[in-house]
């Protein structure tokens, strides 16, 4: 594979209630994609507990935790990025955050987002879900420099929000990440739409991983993680099961893309601008 090319790997986790399961599950699927050639390997929202807002302040840790621990010691181990997914945190004044950990080939911790946009929605007859009820927001963007490209990061509702991801592409991110865990309403008829949509608007790759579908869960999950790339393709998704989802990125046509339909410079910034705040 050549110098702008590189494998990624979505673990579709099947999540249970055990932590300690969840967390050798966890480490066992990230070897065995490094062994398949992943250079990034990404775990879904929560994929160390289950999620609903009646879990979180049980499984939740202080960072650095058991979880992120665990997360550092084997991205060591097997010399790859890991994006650490999403876990309950526990700040030291006890409040509670939906939290990504990144990590690199050293081990060291790269970048830690705090999930921006809160999950509160209540469709009638279907689905009723409020995190704000436990959870409290980040406050600022995550990206992350490494020696692939440069990677923003988001956590599950966040992906609805077209600006924070066209910051990212400001600040030349090639790929974003987006831990998720959509449901049996909003994933069939929202998260591959979505995922096509940041990708096609920003002309980069899209990868979205979402915990396997358990339907005994009090929440559903709907699977299907996806990769898309600069043209708005779907070139990797998976069914609702566990598995790993691989998918090959390539810098140099992301290039190619935005050379053939050059968005980016044509943007009248006399009319409109988006800035990121300080």
């Amino acid at each position: 594979m050549s110098a702008s090319k590189f494998r990624i790997a979505l673990i579709q986790l099947a999540v249970t209630a055990n932590k300690a399961q969840n967390l050798l599950r966890a480490k066992d699927k990230i070897k065995e994609a490094v062994s398949n050639g992943a250079k990034i390997v990404a775990l879904p929202e929560c994929f160390n507990s289950p999620y609903g807002t009646q879990y979180f302040a049980n499984y939740a840790e202080q960072i650095p935790g058991e979880s992120t621990n665990m997360l550092s010691s084997v991205a060591k181990e097997t010399g790859c990025y890991i994006i650490g997914g999403s876990i309950p945190e526990s700040d030291s004044d006890g409040k509670l955050y939906n939290t990504s950990t990144s990590f690199g080939p050293d081990g060291a911790m790269l970048a830690k987002h705090r999930k921006v946009h809160l999950f509160d929605i209540d469709v009638p007859g279907k689905i009723r879900f409020q995190e704000s009820e436990v959870l409290c927001g980040g406050k600022q963007l995550t990206m992350m420099d490494t020696s692939l490209c440069k990677i923003g990061i988001g956590i599950c509702y966040d992906i609805r929000f077209p600006e924070m991801a066209q910051v990212y592409t400001q600040q030349g991110c090639k790929l974003l990440f987006y831990p998720g865990a959509f449901n049996m309403t909003t994933g069939p008829a929202h998260w591959e739409p979505l995922i096509r949509a940041r990708a096609l608007d920003n002309q980069l790759y899209v990868a979205a991983v979402s915990p396997a579908r358990d339907e005994k869960a009090t929440y559903v999950a709907w699977g299907h993680s996806t990769v898309v790339n600069p043209w708005g393709e779907v070139i990797a998704k998976a069914d609702h099961t566990e598995q790993i989802l691989y998918s090959d990125i390539d810098v140099n046509y992301l290039e190619e893309i935005r050379a053939q339909i050059p968005v980016q410079q044509q943007k009248r910034s006399d009319l409109y601008k988006l800035e990121m705040s300080s």
